[in-house]
């Protein structure tokens, strides 16, 4: 099972994102847990390496199991931790090697193209409190297919 890590950066009204341009999608900044890593660890060193900016207050929010179904049988799954940052350090890249970054107004950013169970991480983490638990089953092309959520 792959583990993934991002972080939320928000300076007031506005949010740090991430466009990927494989799908256009809209996303927290984030990647793959290296091995020996702390979950908060690896959303520091992923934050930085594609934003050039250290991320501080990291707080966890939200931790979704992704599972990609197919004929109703699951193929791929993976955990998702996402944190949440108040303030960072450093330069922002001009170009970040993942993608295009752009600051994005709070109230804008469900709108935005993203994978459908990332509305869900988003709404949680800029507007309530507490972590927010969920599975979201996707189809191979990442069609949302059924989810369930709680929150702490």
């Amino acid at each position: 099972m792959q583990r993934i890590t991002n972080c939320v950066l928000t300076q007031g009204d506005k949010v740090l994102l991430l466009q990927k341009p494989s799908r256009g999608w809209w996303v927290a900044p984030g990647g793959k847990m290296e091995l020996g890593e702390t979950i908060k660890e690896s959303a520091e060193r992923e934050f930085r390496e594609e934003t050039g900016l250290q991320v501080e207050n990291v707080t966890l929010r939200a931790v979704f199991t992704i599972v990609i179904v197919e004929n109703d049988q699951p193929v791929n799954e993976w955990m998702m931790f996402t944190f949440q940052a108040t303030s960072y350090k450093g330069q922002i890249f001009e170009q970040s090697p993942e993608g295009k970054l752009a600051w994005k107004n709070k109230s804008e950013v469900v709108t935005l193209p993203m994978a459908a169970g990332d509305r869900h991480m988003f709404s949680h983490v800029l507007s309530q409190q507490g972590v927010m638990h969920g599975t979201c089953y996707y189809t191979p092309d990442f069609d949302l297919v059924s989810y369930r959520l709680t929150t702490e």
